[in-house]
């Protein structure tokens, strides 16, 4: 009797779930994809100046022209690391899944970083992500997400990112 109570409980959860998550069709290409961040030559002259970084290449719009193999300014590959907070949904509104029982959150560190293509300035990024391995540790569950950053309308990756979070017991 008792495993019938559990999956009335369980149902009922699931139809919850299902009622609050936005449905979207399968072609909203658009909507299926992560949040969109416009990368501004404003924005990158604050990263510039919050890191020091103040090479031509990102600062410097007539010399970058002139000189860049890029044809102009170009945003630093930090910059656009950083983005991924502001780029990835994990927020409760948005996921599809939660992860609960834990005490916090750390960033653990990366496997993997690469600066694949340069981001122009005035240009709009997005990332596409996915979970890639899920651990066990003694402080709690390591998780290992692969995190691709693209400048909008081309299909190779500018920054390609696999990190590491430790959810602590």
């Amino acid at each position: 009797m008792r495993a019938r109570f559990h999956s009335i409980g369980l149902t009922r959860n699931i139809q919850l779930m299902e009622d609050a998550m936005e449905t979207i069709r399968f072609d909203d290409i658009e909507k299926l994809r992560s949040k969109i961040s416009a990368v501004t030559q404003e924005r990158i002259n604050q990263f510039a100046d919050v890191t020091g970084d103040h090479q031509w290449i990102h600062v410097d719009i007539e010399r970058a022209k002139r000189e860049s193999p890029f044809g102009g300014p170009v945003a630093h590959g930090f910059l656009t690391l950083s983005l991924i907070p502001a780029l990835t949904t994990f927020d409760d509104s948005a996921a599809a899944w939660k992860v609960s029982g834990y005490r916090n959150v750390v960033n653990y560190g990366a496997n993997k970083l690469r600066f694949a293509q340069p981001v122009p300035a005035g240009a709009s990024v997005h990332a596409r992500s996915r979970v890639i391995a899920v651990e066990p540790r003694p402080q709690g569950t390591q998780v290992t997400l692969e995190i691709h950053i693209h400048v909008v309308g081309q299909e190779r990756p500018a920054v390609i990112y696999e990190s590491l979070m430790l959810y602590v017991k």
